[in-house]
């Protein structure tokens, strides 16, 4: 049995691969990680042999093709994925925008993005674009979980803009306002000139199993019409799903 300390190099090893590190250098990553080059090559080697990750050449290494086995039986084993993840496809194509999904680690309390979509997006850069963990406490997909679960503002949330909400009393109060309206639209809270909604998916039972979220420019934030859309799509795949409002 590897011991704690393996396994968690190892973990650190593959979350280092992301859009921007594709392909890490052996060098380059232990100064990363701050890990020494022989302790890391051991790690690597033996990521290497599992299949989890690749060697692309002296000293490169990439992730393995034994992650996609794994990732189709994750995916496989969410029957709520695929419907949700055509909704949020549709999402990004009809409001031109930055699309994508999120769910509330329970064990943690983090927010993970697990897919997005930028099919058809238009405009500047958006907070987003990149991140695998969103804040809880900043961004729509975040404070919509966290308010449906019930749970408080995580400690020690930093203000990333003068419009971030960092009170626990406060939080109370925008927590009931969120449950009342089944949704979350924000504005200049997780950066300035980005804002963002987010509509529940819910299973038969009401549980709610992931955020439908959008990440737009705030000049574009105007009207009602991206939030009914992005509610008609989460409602849709909540309906297919068994779930009946009332």
């Amino acid at each position: 049995m590897p011991s704690p300390s393996l396994l968690s190099g190892a973990v650190d090893v593959l979350t280092a691969f992301d859009a921007d590190h594709t392909e890490w250098r052996l060098s380059e990553l232990s100064r990363h990680l701050g890990v020494p080059t022989s302790t890391l090559h051991e790690q690597l080697l033996a990521l290497c042999e599992t299949g989890l990750l690749l060697r692309a050449g002296r000293g490169r290494y990439r992730l393995g093709w034994r992650l996609l086995k794994l990732s189709s039986a994750l995916y496989g084993s969410l029957p709520w994925y695929g419907p949700a993840h055509a909704a949020m496809e549709r999402a990004a194509r009809a409001g031109h925008c930055l699309a994508f999904l999120s769910v509330l680690d329970a064990a943690s309390g983090r927010v993970l993005c697990i897919a997005r979509s930028v099919q058809g997006r238009d405009g500047p850069p958006v907070a987003g674009e990149l991140d695998f963990e969103l804040p809880a406490h900043a961004s729509a997909s975040g404070k919509l979980l966290l308010a449906l679960a019930g749970r408080p503002l995580p400690p020690g949330s930093p203000a990333f803009t003068p419009h971030t909400l960092t009170d626990a009393a406060a939080w109370e109060a925008e927590a009931a306002r969120i449950r009342a309206q089944d949704a979350v639209v924000t504005r200049d809270e997780w950066a300035s000139g980005t804002s963002g909604l987010a509509a529940p998916v819910r299973d038969a039972t009401g549980t709610v199993l992931a955020a439908l979220g959008l990440s737009v420019p705030t000049p574009r934030l105007r009207g009602e019409t991206l939030l009914r859309a992005l509610r008609d799509e989460a409602d849709a795949v909540s309906w297919a799903l068994g779930w009946r409002p009332g």
